[in-house]
């Protein structure tokens, strides 16, 4: 069985950073994207580098299209020297951020920059990447649990992920044909950095959270790159064109 390699945009922290380390402990190489993060990005490299893997690490800024050609000529390098192959195997795209603002005081410059990093980017991202994603590859877009259930504060950022949604549908039907599957994962509420860290630090917020979740607690990132992994290592090719929740049940 030739080697596997997963390209996870937005690795150098949160849970690009934990899907890597967890794909890594199941074999598969890695390449991360950062945007600004570097010394986390190569810190994570070595670590990967100890699990016994190879990896690698490229500065992307996935809300710029333009800089996708030189991006996938350096990525392509990296292949041929690191791995003396053209394909990837995997692609994660998970590189984002988040706005919290009211539906009334979403600015137009909010919005976009929403929408260039977590629909735009994602879209032409990987247009520009499937010559290189390998036939019976798997595509794996990371959208939200704020697609299915509403918070205030959230509307612009989740139409991004309820396209990406749409979007994964689409890339599934007219990808078929090369055996590449394509799902979207949707986190629910995970202690980590995002949104200024309020479900990790705010005891209330995270009280409420666990209050709404099946599994009585909010998610950890560990939940999260546990289930990239398993979807993305798992004989489960034959799952396509689907919304999967990593969510422990949260709103239900």
């Amino acid at each position: 069985m030739t080697q596997r390699i997963a390209l996870i945009t937005g690795g150098s922290r949160g849970l690009g950073k934990n899907a890597a380390l967890k794909l890594a402990a199941k074999g598969v190489d890695i390449i991360v994207t950062y945007h600004s993060k570097q010394a986390e990005a190569e810190a994570l490299v070595a670590d990967i580098q100890r699990l016994g893997r190879r990896a690698a690490t490229l500065q992307l800024d996935t809300g710029t299209v333009r800089a996708f050609s030189g991006f996938t000529e350096q990525l392509q390098a990296v292949l041929h020297n690191t791995w003396q192959t053209g394909h990837i195997d995997y692609l994660v795209n998970n590189a984002g951020m988040g706005i919290h603002s009211s539906f009334a005081e979403t600015t137009e410059e909010q919005f976009d920059a929403l929408m260039n990093v977590h629909l735009k980017g994602v879209f032409f991202l990987t247009q520009k990447l499937l010559p290189l994603i390998a036939d019976g590859g798997r595509i794996l877009n990371i959208s939200s649990g704020l697609a299915r259930f509403s918070f205030p504060g959230y509307a612009a950022y989740a139409t991004m992920k309820g396209a990406i949604e749409t979007l994964t549908r689409y890339l599934a039907k007219e990808l078929g044909s090369r055996g590449i599957s394509v799902n979207a994962l949707a986190p629910g509420a995970i202690e980590t950095d995002f949104g200024g860290g309020i479900t990790r630090d705010d005891p209330q917020f995270n009280a409420v959270i666990a209050a709404n979740t099946a599994m009585g607690r909010a998610g950890l990132p560990d939940d999260i790159g546990d289930a990239i992994a398993a979807l993305l290592t798992a004989e489960s090719n034959w799952i396509t064109g689907q919304r999967i929740e990593a969510s422990g049940g949260m709103m239900l």
